[in-house]
């Protein structure tokens, strides 16, 4: 798995509208990985981005949810749970290989990377805790390092 240091991996995919997108990881950016759309700890963790959008914007943070799921499963998701921020179809694991993830289950554990200036800022785990607040504390842990550099 990559961390905090690495280069920041080039990934395109394509999002729940069917375009191609391809995140430029120079500029602050949350990529959160989880196992599967429409379950109940995903669609927690999904809302909590949702929800701290706003401020993730605010603070220049451009955010994206990526699972192993297809866009027809992610464009349903989005449509069901009013999802607003892009999220990565990764059916052939494609994006999970270049950060590190496991994909041999078909699904990769929840993780959450933050990028900016080209590299890995930060790493979390949140399958060691509930996924409800996580985006709310990658939130806060962000602000305050980009704050830092400033």
């Amino acid at each position: 798995m990559i961390k905090p240091g690495d280069a920041a991996p080039a990934v395109t995919a394509r999002n729940q509208h069917g375009e191609s997108v391809t995140p430029s990881f120079e500029d602050p950016t949350v990529v959160y990985f989880y196992p599967k759309d429409f379950t109940g700890g995903c669609t927690i963790e999904a809302n909590d981005f949702e929800d701290a959008l706003p401020e993730f914007r605010e603070a220049g943070i451009t955010v994206y949810g990526v699972s192993m799921d297809d866009v027809e499963s992610h464009a349903g998701f989005a449509d069901e749970e009013g999802l607003t921020f892009d999220l990565l179809a990764d059916p052939d694991g494609e994006i999970a290989d270049a950060f590190g993830l496991d994909t041999d289950e078909g699904y990769t554990d929840r993780r959450t990377f933050v990028l900016a200036d080209g590299e890995v800022a930060a790493v979390y785990d949140p399958e060691l805790a509930d996924p409800s607040g996580h985006a709310r504390s990658v939130l806060t842990d962000t602000r305050s390092e980009h704050v830092a550099d400033d």
